[in-house]
């Protein structure tokens, strides 16, 4: 029996099927939209696939995303972002979320994951000491936890701040996002962690 479809359309779609949330549909979807385009525009996005990895570096200070002709990252360059407030997120794409508020002129430090026993992460896989050196460098007042609302997440934001109390760095002052019930979820339906920020952070009317 013939194959319904080419070998190359196969492979694109299972290639395809690999991405996050892409299921078996979509992949086709999406290979079949492309083959249906003009050359060009595989073209270009094949060249963009196999530069990216050269054209985007971490930045040597805060470890966020940068272009490869950057020196570090504009956010902490800028004169206009206030040194002394870091927002410590685990990975490249919470600066994105954080910066899309609008609402945050300071800088960030990016710890490239969260301390999971069960995944093989450690504290020494994570731009911990990086950190900690900033902290003097920068001479930084507050540092803002803002690692996921999750156990690895909190177990994380918990071992810096033994760290910064071993490193006898006391004075500068520590807080954390403020987590609570989202409007419209069900007490029954909400997570452990949420209820327990949720009551914590209780607010008398």
């Amino acid at each position: 029996m013939n194959k319904v479809l080419p070998g190359a359309l196969t492979d694109l779609i299972d290639a395809l099927g690999v991405l996050p949330g892409v299921g078996q549909r979509t992949a086709e979807r999406y290979a079949y939209y492309l083959l249906r385009q003009e050359k060009a525009m595989s073209r270009r996005l094949a060249g963009l696939l196999e530069t990216i990895h050269e054209r985007i570096e971490l930045c040597p200070v805060t470890f966020a995303f940068i272009d490869a002709s950057e020196e570090v990252s504009s956010l902490y360059a800028s004169t206009e972002r206030d040194k002394a407030v870091v927002a410590v997120v685990e990975n490249p794409f919470d600066v994105i979320a954080i910066e899309s508020t609008g609402a945050y002129n300071g800088t960030y430090h990016v710890l490239g994951g969260a301390i999971s026993p069960i995944d093989g992460v450690g504290p020494e896989k994570l731009h911990i000491p990086e950190l900690l050196k900033r902290l003097a460098s920068d001479k930084v007042q507050e540092l803002i936890l803002a690692t996921n609302p999750s156990v690895e997440g909190e177990s994380t934001a918990l071992y810096i701040q033994k760290q910064l109390e071993d490193s006898g760095l006391t004075k500068i002052k520590v807080t954390r996002l403020a987590r609570g019930l989202p409007s419209g979820v069900d007490l029954a339906y909400a997570d452990q962690i949420t209820i327990q920020h949720a009551l914590s952070g209780r607010k008398t009317l």
